[in-house]
């Protein structure tokens, strides 16, 4: 449901501000999404509040006119995922943007190593981000710096995973549920994970599931969510 004075006209609301909640399809960026709502609402002041890659699906938070001061809480919030590594594979962006790089052997690997490697990665600890990120260093994104070929040494960031939980185990494929504080990067928890096993892995699936209280199963997919501006823009003109 959208949050609507019936005084205003559409734009006049959207320009109000809204937050919407929206399901990212594979293959959208985040930025598609802010695009073609900006279009619908017909109001320049659109924002997401965190990026989710092109290969992830999930919860996506849209903020309109002045509630577009709310994203930076937004972002602050906690965060829920579910997904697939595949392990005895790594590839360069520590996901399926990139070809495969190494492959090893993973059939010594036990439901027992599985569950024993995910320790180190509960609680607070440090991670360094994917290389191939949008992390700004002195101004220029770091895949771009990445494709140049350039030599990047990263800092390790704090972060914290609260729940890291196995769901299913079908190798090479070992899909997970993770709830994880701001800033934390599930494709650098696959490789780090792939790299405890000793056999490496990449974040083959990826869906964000939560942000805070807001669910992705009360969010719009992006076809129902215009359909449904456009119908507020036919009945607001109709007035």
């Amino acid at each position: 449901m959208l949050n609507l004075d019936s005084e205003l006209s559409s734009k006049e609301n959207f320009a109000a501000g809204q937050v919407l909640l929206v399901d990212k399809p594979l293959e959208w960026t985040s930025f598609d999404i802010v695009k073609k709502i900006r279009n619908a609402v017909r109001i320049k002041k659109v924002g997401h509040a965190g990026t989710l890659d092109p290969l992830a699906t999930g919860l996506l938070i849209v903020c309109t006119g002045k509630k577009t001061k709310s994203i930076e809480g937004f972002m602050a919030d906690e965060k829920e995922y579910t997904g697939t590594f595949t392990i005895g594979k790594t590839t360069p962006t520590y996901d399926l943007e990139s070809d495969v790089e190494n492959e090893k052997d993973f059939s010594h690997i036990t439901t027992e190593d599985l569950d024993k490697a995910r320790a180190p990665f509960t609680g607070t600890f440090d991670q360094v981000p994917p290389i191939y990120s949008a992390i700004k260093v002195k101004g220029t994104r770091l895949y771009e710096l990445a494709r140049r070929g350039e030599d990047i040494k990263l800092k390790p960031r704090p972060v914290t995973i609260s729940e890291f939980e196995i769901t299913k185990v079908d190798l090479p494929e070992v899909h997970f549920r993770v709830v994880c504080s701001k800033g934390t990067y599930i494709r650098s928890l696959a490789h780090d994970y792939g790299k405890a096993l000793g056999v490496g892995a990449h974040l083959s699936a990826l869906r964000r599931t939560r942000i805070g209280t807001f669910k992705v199963e009360d969010a719009y997919t992006i076809e129902k969510l215009i359909d449904t501006i456009r119908a507020l823009n036919e009945d607001s003109s109709g007035n």
